[in-house]
């Protein structure tokens, strides 16, 4: 898919657009995307700070996105596991920066090639405006090669 339909559809997407999160930049290659969402009456918690969920929706489908797009058509990526740990109340914007090497990716297939099947890590950090980290995101990833029809 076109980085311009991906930008156009992901902002529109009802979690996304329910929540106030967006797509700030994404890189042509879909290696780097950068993310925000600003403190709203509607993505508040109960004590006036971002409420957990939308922080996690922020940093749940950039991976595996980036993999999709990044590995091809051939290779099945799923999301299998993830964690959100929070540092420090959200109480402005705040923002993530997903970011995957080519060398990570080469690094991924060939993973895949040798194994089958992997399940791979990947971690991000949501931070304020005084880059201060107000929650780890980590997740997991399931990668295979699709099977070839004969």
């Amino acid at each position: 898919m076109k980085k311009s339909a991906i930008l156009k559809w992901i902002n529109f997407w009802p979690p996304f657009l329910g929540a106030g999160i967006r797509v700030k930049k994404m890189s042509e290659d879909m290696r780097r995307i950068e993310v925000e969402m600003k403190l709203r009456f509607w993505n508040k918690n109960y004590v006036g700070t971002h409420y957990g969920g939308s922080l996690y929706s922020m940093a749940d489908p950039f991976f595996m996105l980036m993999l999709l797009e990044n590995l091809g058509k051939d290779y099945i990526v799923w999301d299998k596991a993830a964690t959100i740990r929070f540092e420090n109340p959200g109480r402005g914007r705040v923002h993530a920066i997903f970011e995957l090497s080519q060398q990570e990716i080469d690094t991924l297939r060939s993973r895949v090639h040798q194994e089958g099947k992997i399940e791979p890590q990947f971690t991000v950090q949501i931070k304020d405006d005084a880059n201060q980290i107000i929650a780890i995101v980590e997740k997991t990833l399931y990668i295979r090669k699709k099977e070839t029809k004969k």
